[in-house]
């Protein structure tokens, strides 16, 4: 690659008393072999240390700010209005990228891809909260695009790209959302647009238990996907988040016969029968 030519890359991280993962992260982005970066950190008024760690660690973040907010995409607004990068991506406090290549991986991809595309991505690879490896996340567009488009999250957000185009063609986050205000903001370019998926290339590597993964907010995210949809002229649901609401409502109900321990041991029973690997007591 033409260094000369390369795109700045924006990696952006939101975080709320995060000091005990969030060294790793930053660290996974200083350490990256492409230079043409900068790392940009919105902390919400953390107590826990996270301010200080940021202040240690200045001289390798282009931008950080440590004051109250009212939720990740306020954060991630925020970030938006001091980044400079070509392509912009977002990592949790708790994410990290997977190998010291992989900007540089991604870049020449990224190259090669029209101007019209605004969106490409890549895979993740799940973590249980302890570091081990569950397995990866991310399949071809052609493969994910109508689950996407029929409100279901099929894309791995951590491992999304989105170039500076989008952001001034439809606007930064809705900070009405919670959980899946990343969701909709990709449903605005996606409902009728493309995206390219980037095969071979783990970015990213995610630990479970994120909001929008925890039992009791399962269902706060398929409802927040509705309203995104229906938002995007979709008035009734898709079969696929028909099926994805079915699917949480048993889980609930599962956890509230079982209890937790008993209902993870059972959907993982089920996740081998089908053939993949254990989730629900890893996380």
């Amino acid at each position: 690659m033409n260094h000369e030519t390369a795109p700045l890359i924006s990696i952006i991280v939101a975080v709320f008393n995060g000091a005990g993962t969030l060294q790793q992260c930053i660290d996974s982005v200083t350490q990256q072999t492409y230079p043409h970066k900068e790392l940009i950190v919105i902390d919400g008024g953390s107590k826990d240390g996270t301010p200080d760690l940021l202040n240690a660690n200045r001289d390798k973040i282009a931008y950080w700010i440590s004051e109250p907010d009212s939720g990740i995409y306020n954060a991630w607004n925020k970030a938006l209005m001091q980044a400079k990068g070509e392509w912009i991506c977002f990592l949790g406090a708790d994410d990290y990228l997977w190998d010291a290549q992989v900007l540089e991986r991604m870049a020449e991809q990224l190259a090669k891809i029209p101007p019209e595309i605004r969106v490409a991505y890549a895979q993740i690879m799940k973590l249980s909260v302890d570091g081990k490896e569950l397995d990866t996340e991310g399949e071809p567009w052609p493969k994910a695009k109508e689950r996407f488009r029929q409100q279901y999250m099929t894309i791995p957000h951590p491992a999304v790209m989105h170039r500076r185009s989008l952001f001034e063609k439809h606007g930064r986050f809705d900070e009405s959302f919670r959980i899946a205000g990343d969701y909709e903001l990709l449903l605005r370019e996606l409902k009728t647009g493309d995206a390219v998926f980037i095969p071979g290339i783990i970015t990213t590597g995610v630990r479970a238990g994120g909001i929008s993964m925890h039992p009791g907010n399962t269902m706060k995210a398929l409802r927040e996907l509705g309203r995104a949809q229906r938002m995007h002229g979709q008035l009734l649901p898709g079969w696929f988040l028909l099926k994805a609401m079915g699917r949480e409502f048993s889980r609930k109900l599962l956890w509230g016969v079982l209890g937790d321990s008993l209902a993870r041991k059972l959907l993982d029973l089920r996740r081998r029968i089908k053939g993949l690997p254990p989730h629900w007591t890893k996380t």
